[in-house]
């Protein structure tokens, strides 16, 4: 006989129930995300932090726990569009959980969430991260002393479509028009119109000089010569831009910026800095896309160190790629105290090949043995970078047999400049070849390249979903939260199943009577291990 002959046919009919009882934390796991998450931190200090921003009438506003619980769940989904989000919550009772609200409770309207987060200002942000920051800290996350630096570009909330050209003090049409090789459709009209025009006057001002344009005209004379007869002329981004003859009319802080291989996008720089112990993110800040790492390097420095100095952690060990590198760079990080393991530039030389450099006279030998000496410093102006020139007299090079070689054929005397700070560039390099600094840089490119791609592909950070780079820092902010949030969740978790979690506030206590021991005015010269309890 038939095993299913012994039962009659199933069906399930649905008949919706008005329950009388229904408690939400009855139906969240105790090991849910969420629900740890809930009881992990407390955000009671929003609502000092954020009182001075609301008025003592009307009718009350989004709660500002909620309003933060709920940008965290986006980034933690992945969820950048607040309309989806919305949705997305509703239908999830864990988060509704973790957000306060019953089942019969209506969740604040999407257009509340993005007005809530142009009224908060950066700082609140900021408080936030710092909050999180200390749990890391307090979990024994964060060892301190080496962090790593590195950017990456995220996309703005602006298309290459809507770019219109600078215009000239002078007249547009006999200045710009003839001298730039650039496209039809460029000369008349953008394939799409800004609905709005956001950028101020001095944005929309020409930035390029003369002798700029004519290079951007010669380098681009035989790209542009056939460029709209082209199979794809008329896609987006097939035309040649810059920032100094092109902005954004939709968001004004946007910069056009290219990966090699890529085509050109209007983004903005992400900088961010990890620590190496358990790849907990210390600091990210938006900045224009159109600048360089070097220049971003001593603001992002000054931030972490007045960070970690607060947490009472020494930093030792600055680890960047060759993006950071430069003399000026280097003598700050040596100024504060911090051991650079940046990567020189391969155009770096500390002076012509054959020529010993005399450190205590400043002076260079050549390969004939003739002194070539020190002339004068100057700020070289197409990089403003400050050099010293060496120069030798033409009759020390009259009977050279290697003149020709040496000088060429128009120049009479040896003349060559050096960086200021080649010192500097010296022991860096030093550093970087010794065996620490091989260490360092696969200890970089193991810590916050990774962080980057998490950040980017599965925590929101693909493309900023606001206008405005302070919007823009706001949404990095957020998404580096949820990231060590996420990491914070993950540490305790299997600290509690190892055992070693009922061990770390006995550590911290110790470290903390040690400090107050010694009298903590100045930090001390030396700090306790961390135990490894795990093991």
């Amino acid at each position: 006989m038939d095993f299913l002959s012994l039962y009659m046919q199933g069906k399930k009919t649905f008949q919706e129930k008005l329950f009388n009882q229904f408690r939400l934390s009855e139906r969240v796991p105790e090991d849910n995300f969420y629900r740890r998450l809930h009881t992990a931190i407390d955000f009671n200090f929003l609502y000092k932090a954020t009182e001075k921003f609301y008025g003592l009438s009307g009718q009350k506003s989004i709660d500002p726990i909620v309003f933060f619980k709920l940008c965290l769940v986006g980034y933690l989904e992945n969820i950048t569009s607040h309309r989806k989000l919305i949705a997305h919550c509703s239908m999830r009772l864990d988060i509704l959980y973790f957000l306060g609200y019953d089942i019969d409770e209506e969740l604040p309207w999407h257009s509340t969430i993005s007005r809530t987060r142009q009224l908060f200002p950066e700082d609140v942000f900021e408080s936030v991260f710092t909050k999180v920051f200390e749990l890391c800290l307090s979990a024994g996350m964060v060892a301190g002393h080496t962090q790593t630096i590195d950017s990456a570009p995220v996309k703005a909330n602006a298309s290459m479509d809507t770019l219109e050209l600078k215009v000239p003090e002078e007249d547009l049409e006999n200045h710009l028009r003839q001298i730039r090789n650039i496209s039809n459709r460029d000369k008349h009209k953008p394939l799409r119109q800004s609905k709005e025009n956001k950028a101020d006057k001095c944005q929309q001002i020409l930035s390029a000089s003369n002798n700029e344009l004519q290079a951007i005209k010669s380098r681009n004379t035989k790209w542009a010569k056939d460029q709209d007869a082209r199979p794809g002329a008329g896609a987006k981004g097939s035309r040649y831009t810059s920032n100094k003859t092109h902005y954004s009319p939709t968001d004004p802080d946007a910069r056009i910026s290219v990966k090699p291989g890529k085509a050109r996008k209007l983004n903005y720089l992400s900088q961010l800095t990890v620590d190496t112990a358990n790849h907990v993110i210390s600091d990210i800040k938006a900045y224009h896309a159109d600048g360089k790492d070097s220049q971003y390097l001593p603001d992002i420095v000054k931030r972490v160190k007045q960070r970690l100095w607060k947490s009472e952690l020494v930093w030792e060990n600055c680890v960047a790629d060759t993006g950071y590198s430069s003399g000026e760079n280097y003598t700050f990080l040596e100024t504060i105290g911090l051991k650079s393991f940046i990567p020189a530039h391969g155009t770096y030389k500390g002076g012509p090949n054959g020529f010993t450099y005399q450190e205590k006279d400043d002076y260079y030998t050549c390969p004939q043995g003739k002194i070539i000496p020190f002339k004068k410093v100057f700020i070289e102006k197409k990089n403003n970078t400050k050099k010293k020139e060496y120069r030798g007299s033409k009759q020390l090079c009259l009977d050279c047999p290697i003149r020709t070689s040496c000088l060429g054929k128009s120049a009479q005397e040896k003349k060559f400049t050096v960086t200021y700070y080649r010192s500097e560039y010296e022991r860096n390099i030093a550093r970087v070849e010794s065996n620490q600094g091989r260490y360092m840089k696969g200890k970089r490119q193991s810590t916050v390249e990774p962080v980057f791609g998490t950040l980017t592909q599965f925590m929101g950070l693909n493309k900023v979903n606001s206008i405005g780079i302070k919007q823009a820092n706001k949404c990095m902010q957020l998404s580096a939260i949820a990231y060590n949030l996420k990491k914070y969740m993950k540490f305790i978790k299997k600290r509690t199943k190892s055992g070693a979690a009922a061990m770390q506030p006995i550590y911290y206590t110790i470290n903390t009577l040690m400090k107050h021991i010694i009298g903590y005015s100045k930090r001390p010269k030396f700090r306790l291990q961390r135990m490894d309890f795990a093991n």
